[in-house]
């Protein structure tokens, strides 16, 4: 079947962003779909005006769609996870709105949306098929974030790069943990690093990364598709730990381990309303809070290790 031969619909879902990995999961396994936006946003003068997290849209192809059909399923599965506790806290009404969509290489498409953004003082993040100019004493970082986390634009990267610019030291030696496409590493060495090791459980992440790092001519970056226990003891000056609460909170340890004494680490991905599991981990672990960081629904801790 050629591409114009397909028949496009569009379902829009309403969600809690924290569910939107799993719901991805849920549509990818369950239907023929050739595109998932988790986020659409839009921006003026390199500054984000708007964003749509809390909706996910998936591209779905067949020649007819039963709305009722797909609208008891989508409750069914919604229900489920209710029913199991998989998260505690409300993950959205999953209402949905489906229509015929235009035939479009959904590929393409999502690019038309993403422009170069300053997510913060000194960082631009320039989309690769984008040109840009640097003024003043920006740098531009070149990503392509292909199937990786990591454009640059969500605010749990954004608050990493701005908790780096005001925390890092110089010539810092630097871990990137659950590093997606690269961008938080590859920053840290445009802003002074020295030295950059980047894990993170996705090979396809993994690749992502190494020809992002390469773009942006930082091929001294050691990517691995690994976690962090199998980092160096007492190594960084400087952590990015941007992963969900959950998951932040069991490997803290592993995370203090890393760490040389007086270093610095920035955990982000963690949504409103869930940072008490974070705030225990931090204080079981006696790690030092330095600074609460807030953008939109999210939360940033930049915490140091003192003994």
């Amino acid at each position: 079947m050629s591409v114009n031969d397909k028949t496009y619909w569009e379902v829009c879902i309403e969600i809690n962003p924290i569910c939107a990995d799993i719901l991805c999961d849920i549509v990818m396994s369950n239907f023929d779909c050739e595109g998932i936006v988790t986020a659409e946003e839009k921006y003026k003068n390199l500054e984000l005006i708007s964003t749509t997290e809390d909706t996910l849209k998936a591209y779905i192809v067949a020649d007819v769609l039963d709305f009722d059909e797909v609208k008891s399923f989508f409750q069914s599965q919604r229900q489920d996870l209710i029913d199991k506790e998989v998260f505690a806290c409300d993950i959205g009404s999953w209402d949905i709105t489906i229509k015929k969509q235009e035939i479009v290489d959904w590929s393409k498409k999502w690019k038309e949306h993403w422009k170069p953004s300053k997510i913060s003082n000194r960082i631009v993040i320039c989309p690769t098929w984008e040109e840009y100019t640097a003024k003043d004493n920006e740098i531009i970082v070149n990503i392509d974030p292909g199937n990786a986390f990591g454009t640059g634009t969500h605010s749990t990267t954004q608050l990493c790069v701005k908790a780096y610019e005001k925390y890092a030291t110089e010539k810092a030696v630097v871990a990137d943990i659950g590093c997606g496409s690269g961008i938080l590493a590859i920053c840290a060495m445009k802003l002074g690093a020295i030295e950059a090791d980047a894990v993170d459980t996705d090979e396809t992440a993994v690749e992502t990364a190494k020809i992002n790092a390469g773009v942006n001519k930082e091929n001294t970056i050691a990517f691995q598709t690994a976690t962090s226990d199998i980092l160096p003891s007492n190594k960084y000056d400087f952590v990015f730990a941007n992963i969900l609460h959950n998951v932040l909170a069991a490997i803290m340890p592993d995370l203090k381990r890393i760490m040389k004494k007086g270093a610095k680490i920035v955990l982000s991905g963690i949504l409103d309303g869930k940072e008490p599991v974070v705030l225990e981990a931090i204080k079981a672990n006696n790690l030092k809070m330095v600074e609460e960081m807030r953008q939109k629904e999210w939360i940033a801790f930049v915490v140091q290790k003192e003994d």
